[in-house]
Formats: C-alpha cells, structure tokens, sequence
C-alpha cells in the first residue's frame, strides 16, 4: 500500500512515523530514567521508583507496537479502505495523547514552545503533525491515492 499513497503522506506515515516510533521503543530501554524524568519538563524529577521504571518501559513497547502494526499495515495491503480506517484510528489517539499531555504538563508549558525538551516535542509537536498530516491525507488535501495494480490473474 505504501505505493498508492500520494508522496507526502508516504513519505511520513511509511518512514518517518515509524523511525520516530522505534526512537520512542529505544528511548526508555537505553535510559529509562532519564525517558521518565524528561517527560515533563518543567518538573524536577521525583524519586526514580519501579512503578516509574515499569510505566516507562511499558510506554516504550507501545510505540514499538505502534511501529510494527504501521509497517505491517502500509506496507501488506493494497485496499484505500483498510489505511484509511487505520489513519482514522491514529488520529484519534492523537487526541487522546495531546489531551493527556496537556492535562499533565498544563496549559503554560503546553504551549511554551521555547521551553520544551525533545520529549515535549515529541508528546506535542510531532504528535500535532502527524495529527494534521493524517486529516489533510483523509480530507484528499494532500493528493489521491494511486491506483493500486490489479494483482489477480485473469482466467
């Protein structure tokens, strides 16, 4: 399916989303307490505990797991219908992870733009990029979707 996308919209969610997904898998397995203390950034880290260890380390498995069903999903189908339903669902959680991020950091360093880490900018910035790409793609803003091959054969 990665074909048939129109060049932008490839280019982010077949490559760069998944890149910066397993960034985010590799993040807390090599520095699991520098990845839990960074994830607000106007707050001095508090005491480095295995309920924190474990949360980060499970928040890394997530965004292995997003990277690895956004691989198995561009990349194995060739139906509009199915990576579209799959953007739909991503979109939604972007919501979800800008609102959480918001009700967490507050609306001052929400949008203290100067003053996010690369972890605020992660949790914001890419985040809301990925949300707009995804509902530019879906609103047909950024190109049509190619025409997949026909691949049965004809008898």
């Amino acid at each position: 399916m990665s074909a048939l996308l129109p060049p932008v919209p490839r280019l982010v969610f077949t490559i760069l989303e998944p890149l910066a997904c397993i960034g985010g898998y590799l993040a807390p397995i090599l520095d699991t307490a520098s990845f839990a203390s960074a994830q607000v950034p106007s707050i001095t880290p508090t005491q480095y505990t295995s309920t924190t260890q474990i949360l980060a380390l499970q928040l890394g498995n997530c965004y292995g797991l997003i990277a690895l069903i956004a691989i198995g999903v561009l990349y194995s189908t060739n139906e509009a219908k199915v990576v579209r339903n799959y953007l739909v669902a991503c979109a939604i959680a972007d919501i979800g992870h800008l609102w959480v991020t918001y009700e967490v950091l507050g609306y001052a360093n929400f949008v203290d733009v100067k003053g996010w880490n690369s972890l605020a900018w992660g949790n914001v910035g890419f985040t809301f990029f990925l949300f707009v790409t995804r509902i530019a793609y879906l609103a047909g803003l950024l190109g049509k979707d190619r025409i997949a091959a026909d691949t049965k054969k004809r008898v």
